[in-house]
């Protein structure tokens, strides 16, 4: 039997925190399916399926991840994948009342999935998607949040990458 797993969440952008639950949840179960909702409450940085091949790229060194789409409720998306477990990560004891929540709905909704929480690891328990576009709209350093190219594809949204190529060729010229 295999043991199927899904990981709901926005992802916008991906944070080392969710790699991080990404790699420890693979070890866990046969299959782990990163499910990139489309939130249509949220104005995300990046769009949904900028977001899915973020995501590919990121955990391609990772075996048993798929990275999937999908709108309305995890619940269904495991069913989708025959997922016998929703994954979700926890940063802090404040995080946990609203994730408790959610995991007793879809126990109602769907008693045959069940949710598995992780505690994600010390280093990164402050970080949220978040506080990353936040300090990269402003101009910070995001280095030690975010893997490089996902660094990359946030200074090209936010424009950065343009206004530096811009400001190498006038030095140039």
């Amino acid at each position: 039997m295999r043991h199927v797993a899904v990981y709901p969440g926005t992802f916008d952008p991906v944070t080392y925190g969710h790699l991080d639950i990404i790699k420890r949840a693979s070890k866990l179960f046969d299959q782990v399916v990163i499910g990139v909702l489309n939130n249509s409450a949220k104005s995300p940085l990046f769009s949904v399926d900028e977001r899915v091949k973020i995501l590919e790229e990121t955990t391609r060194d990772i075996e048993n991840v798929i990275v999937d789409s999908f709108n309305g409720l995890s619940v269904d998306f495991a069913r989708k994948w025959e997922a016998g477990v929703i994954v979700r990560g926890l940063r802090l004891i404040t995080d946990f009342e609203f994730e408790l929540q959610m995991a007793q709905t879809n126990r109602k909704l769907a008693p045959e999935v069940d949710t598995t929480f992780l505690y994600t690891s010390l280093q990164y328990s402050y970080l949220s998607s978040t506080t990353v576009r936040e300090v990269a709209e402003f101009g910070g350093n995001i280095t030690e949040f975010v893997p490089p190219y996902v660094e990359e594809q946030i200074r090209r949204k936010l424009g950065y990458i343009d206004k530096e190529n811009q400001k190498n060729e006038q030095q140039q010229n």
